[in-house]
């Protein structure tokens, strides 16, 4: 279903579908296209009102039955690391990063393989190919970066470089650091290589005087996400308005029907960049 406002994007709404966080719901997502040579400020602002991007998408969870999904970022200024977070930061200090264009590798593929393979073989993503890895790459109408961490060269003069160990791609937007999708070595898992590149998006916003780093959805009552809450200034996009997380079961018991909104409404009050 289309839904427009007058000189405006045009927003759509999936079909429902299985929701793979929460057990027994179903998802549904309120999107727009993203085109254009207003499409890195179209991202800038609606990223600023919880949606995320998909290639040239913009989206925003709009499911029919429940409010659980909530986009979170981390208050840079206000980030300090737990003793947890402090300790594996050192553990994976050797690894060596380097930021390029939006453009796919076998390399990275090969990665992205082995990741979904071990983690998420059930998953959306799980049958997709290369030719459907780079476009989820190098489909993008905004700035966007492709984040490699790789272990230092071991003096293989057959190799200019280490292992890669894990990417991300980053959305760099006018006030922070959108992390769109990572992966991974799993053979690495007491690494927590996940958590160490969030931390090290944080110390690149800071060096940049970038204000937040976007982490997508948190979902209370969520396994998959519950590893979001444990980073200290990190707030949530709620009611419309961003607010400190605060307790994080306090949350739970705003998922159910009555919290939401029609989809006309939700459309009605998003705010869109003048022209």
């Amino acid at each position: 279903m289309r839904h427009t406002l007058p000189n405006a994007p045009q927003f759509y709404v999936t079909a429902p579908q299985p929701c793979p966080y929460l057990h027994g719901r179903a998802e549904r997502k309120l999107f727009t296209a993203l085109a254009g040579d207003a499409g890195q400020t179209l991202n800038n602002v609606l990223s600023r009102q919880g949606f995320r991007r998909s290639q040239n998408v913009l989206y925003r969870p709009s499911c029919e039955s429940c409010v659980a999904c909530m986009s979170a970022r981390i208050r840079v200024r206000d980030f300090a690391p737990s003793r947890t977070q402090r300790r594996l930061a050192r553990r994976n200090a050797a690894l060596v990063r380097t930021a390029t264009s939006a453009w796919s590798t076998e390399e990275q593929y090969e990665l992205f393989r082995r990741y979904l393979d071990d983690r998420h073989a059930d998953g959306g993503m799980a049958d997709m190919d290369v030719f459907e890895f780079a476009a989820m790459i190098e489909e993008t109408p905004v700035r966007t970066r492709v984040v490699e961490y790789r272990d230092p060269p071991a003096g293989d003069l057959t190799r200019a470089d280490g292992e890669l160990r894990a990417v991300c791609l980053t959305d760099v937007l006018d006030d922070g650091l959108s992390l769109v999708y990572s992966f991974y070595d799993p053979a690495l898992a007491e690494a927590s290589l996940g958590t160490y590149m969030i931390l090290d998006h944080v110390d690149m916003a800071r060096a940049a005087g970038l204000p937040y780093v976007y982490l997508g959805y948190w979902v209370p009552g969520s396994r998959k996400m519950a590893y979001k809450a444990r980073f200290g200034a990190l707030e949530i996009y709620k009611g419309g308005v961003w607010q400190d997380l605060g307790d994080p079961q306090a949350h739970e018991a705003d998922i159910h029907p009555l919290s939401v909104d029609p989809i006309v409404e939700q459309v009605a009050r998003i705010d869109l960049p003048l022209d």
